[in-house]
């Protein structure tokens, strides 16, 4: 049941992304409200998978995937339309790409990916609670404002007219949190890796 409510998150994304390039009222306003249901989504998965006992590797990979899949697509998405720099989404590709790399390889010793962090920073930045929840939030609200804006826009001319620039700028505030935390929990998992592929690495015997 939880990986098809995986599963779900990622057809109700696509479906949210042909709804933010239309440009109607209704669109961007169902987009809106998609967007906050494919977070909802997000929690609710986790949360049947421990009631119902299917905590597995596979649905914890497959749910970070996922989670991968839905803040990219985004990000290039919101790019592509000129809601953010173009430089944000290659932050948030390139990574994944390398966080997602090395935990396909403790994957492949299975080894769950937030058990492959072991320093007490790193720990509380990448695999603890709070940050997880913290990060999480901090992304639906930047996604969410980014998809709020045409509404309010359209909605409210007169006050987007007056205020368009201050908006605007605490949309970019959310971005660059968002980006900076991105980069904060990528570095501990790149780190203790290439660590570990030192202390594996055969010594190097001096030439004769």
């Amino acid at each position: 049941m939880a990986n098809l409510i995986t599963l779900g998150r990622l057809v109700l994304l696509f479906v949210l992304v042909g709804l933010t390039y239309a440009q109607s009222l209704l669109a961007q306003i169902s987009a809106f409200f998609l967007l906050i249901l494919i977070f909802v989504m997000d929690g609710l998965d986790g949360w049947v998978a421990r009631r119902r006992g299917e905590t597995s590797l596979f649905g914890s990979l497959f749910d970070i995937a996922a989670d991968r899949v839905v803040e990219n697509v985004l990000w290039v998405v919101l790019a592509h339309q000129h809601r953010v720099p173009i430089w944000v989404a290659l932050v948030f590709l390139v990574r994944g790409l390398l966080v997602d790399s090395i935990r396909a390889a403790g994957a492949s010793e299975q080894r769950r990916p937030f058990d492959m962090i072991h320093g007490r920073f790193g720990r509380f930045l990448v695999a603890g609670r709070f940050m997880r929840i913290f990060y999480a939030v901090v992304k639906a609200i930047a996604f969410s404002w980014l998809l709020l804006m045409p509404i309010v826009a359209q909605v409210l001319p007169s006050l987007w007219a007056a205020w368009s620039g201050v908006l605007d700028t605490i949309g970019l505030a959310l971005v660059l949190i968002a980006v900076l935390l991105c980069i904060a929990r990528g570095l501990p998992v790149v780190l203790e890796f290439t660590q570990r592929i030192d202390q594996r690495a055969p010594p190097i015997s001096p030439s004769s």
